[in-house]
């Protein structure tokens, strides 16, 4: 009897130190990995309202946020347009990204993206992808357009590019590292001497008149 117990409660043992190992600890975040062949070329981009300004679409770069539901981690994407990535069992594939000039009244940033994810199927069947989203993103308006889906959410956060005339940003310079470029300004020029006011000419006394007799 005493045999068939030990087993049982070591068991038990068991589990409730693996339970107190897990609790509180952070699930593992999801690597990259290879994208599927079929998607390794460059995404469809849309077609462009208007003429594109601007930098190059082929150089500009969003970032994109990715969101597992699951474990509650996210994590930042960056691609060029034409480019995807594999975290998991999910695939981003960016197409293009967009962002208002400086001089619009109303500043806006979105990215075109198709998300699709895997279907698990029984063992030894071929990997099924779905998709779930293609179409564009907004930063400022993201109700217009919405990832529906239980485990993972995609959002766009910036496109990088600039505008002809924009200034470009500073970068920014390390503590401790002196200045670049830095010189000492000069010291200032010596103000100049007063010079005196000429004297006032004393008028010339009058001739007395005398009577030539």
């Amino acid at each position: 009897m005493v045999r068939s117990i030990r087993p049982v409660v070591a068991a038990g043992l068991t589990a409730l130190l693996l339970a107190a190992c897990s609790d509180g600890a952070p699930a593992p975040e999801a690597e990259e990995t290879a994208v599927p062949r079929q998607f390794a070329s460059p995404a469809a981009r849309p077609n462009a309202v208007g003429r594109t300004i601007g930098t190059p679409m082929d150089q500009r770069v969003a970032t994109l946020g990715l969101l597992n539901k699951r474990n509650n981690i996210s994590q930042d994407l960056q691609l060029r347009p034409g480019e995807a990535r594999r975290v998991g069992d999910v695939v981003v594939r960016l197409a293009a990204c967009e962002r208002t000039a400086p001089w619009e009244p109303q500043g806006e940033t979105g990215a075109f993206v198709q998300v699709l994810v895997l279907d698990r199927a029984a063992a030894g069947a071929e990997e099924q992808w779905r998709g779930i989203f293609s179409g564009w993103l907004f930063r400022n308006s993201p109700s217009l357009n919405v990832v529906e889906h239980p485990i993972y959410d995609v959002w766009v956060k910036d496109c990088a590019m600039s505008f002809p005339g924009e200034e470009a940003t500073p970068t920014p310079r390390r503590s401790g590292a002196p200045a670049a470029s830095a010189r000492p300004a000069p010291p200032p020029a010596p103000a100049p001497s007063p010079v005196a006011a000429p004297a006032a000419e004393e008028p010339a006394p009058e001739a007395s008149a005398t009577s030539a007799e």
